[in-house]
C-alpha cells in the first residue's frame, strides 16, 4: 500500500509565509507600544550619600602645678676604694736557726671550796610479794561445778590474780583450766572471798600478781 500524498501549489505556499510574517511583525509592534507602560512600574533607585557628622572640640588642657614637679636631686657617683693593698715589691723575710726557749706559763693556784658531800643514791627497797591471809583459808576451794560433778570429773585450775592493796582480788587471768566450767567456779570465788596480805615495798602496801592452782575432787565432795 502507498501513502496518499496531495499535491499543494507553490502560490499556496508563498501566501502561507506571508501571513506568517506580517502576524509576527504586529506582535513585536504591539510589544514595542506597550514597553514604555511596563518601564513605568519599575520602583525607582534611591542613592544615598554619607554626612559628616562635626566631632566635638578637644577639652581644654589642665594647668601644670609647679609644686608637683619637683625636681630629683641627683647624687654622686658611688666610688669603690682599690681592693688591693699595696705592699712593697721586694719584701724583706729575714730568718734565724736560733730557736727560743719555750717558757712555761705559770698558772696561777685554783682556789679550792669546802668538799662537797654526795650523799648515795639509796637502794632502791625490794618488793615483798603478797600471800595468803590464812584468816580467809576456808573461803579458798571454790564450789564443784554441778556438771562436772555429774560427769564424775576431776579438773585443775591454775590462774594469776592481781591484788590489790586493800588485799582483795582485782583480777583473774587463766593459766590452764580442764574445762571452762573450772576455771568459771574458780574465778567468781576469787573475786568474791578470796583475802590476801598485800605486797610492800618499804612498807608500804602496793598490788602486785600472783599465781595459784585449785584441785577439785570428787573424793573431797
Amino acid at each position: 500500500m502507498y501513502a496518499e500524498h496531495r499535491y499543494q501549489p507553490q502560490q499556496s505556499r508563498a501566501v502561507s509565509i506571508g501571513a506568517s510574517l506580517l502576524i509576527s511583525g504586529a506582535i513585536i509592534t504591539g510589544m514595542i507600544y506597550s514597553a514604555p507602560n511596563i518601564i513605568k512600574h519599575v520602583t525607582p533607585i534611591f542613592e544615598a550619600t554619607q554626612i559628616p557628622i562635626e566631632q566635638p572640640p578637644p577639652p581644654d588642657p589642665q594647668p601644670i602645678d609647679k609644686k608637683v614637679l619637683v625636681k630629683t636631686p641627683t647624687q654622686p657617683p658611688i666610688t669603690v676604694p682599690d681592693p688591693i693593698v699595696k705592699t712593697d715589691r721586694d719584701p724583706i723575710i729575714r730568718t734565724t736557726p736560733d730557736i727560743p726557749p719555750v717558757q712555761p706559763d705559770i698558772a696561777k693556784p685554783v682556789e679550792v671550796g669546802p668538799p662537797v658531800v654526795v650523799d648515795p643514791p639509796k637502794p632502791v627497797p625490794a618488793l615483798i610479794g603478797a600471800k595468803r591471809d590464812p584468816r580467809y583459808a576456808d573461803a579458798f576451794q571454790p564450789n564443784y561445778p554441778a556438771s562436772e560433778l555429774r560427769a564424775q570429773r576431776d579438773g585443775r585450775v591454775a590462774v594469776r590474780v592481781l591484788v590489790g592493796p586493800d588485799g582483795r582480788v582485782k583480777a583473774v587471768e587463766q593459766v590452764s583450766a580442764t574445762s571452762a566450767a573450772f576455771f568459771e567456779a574458780t574465778k567468781q570465788q576469787a573475786l568474791a572471798r578470796w583475802r590476801f596480805k598485800p605486797a610492800t615495798r618499804g612498807g608500804v602496801a602496793e598490788e602486785s600478781w600472783m599465781t595459784l592452782s585449785v584441785t577439785f575432787q570428787i573424793k573431797d565432795q
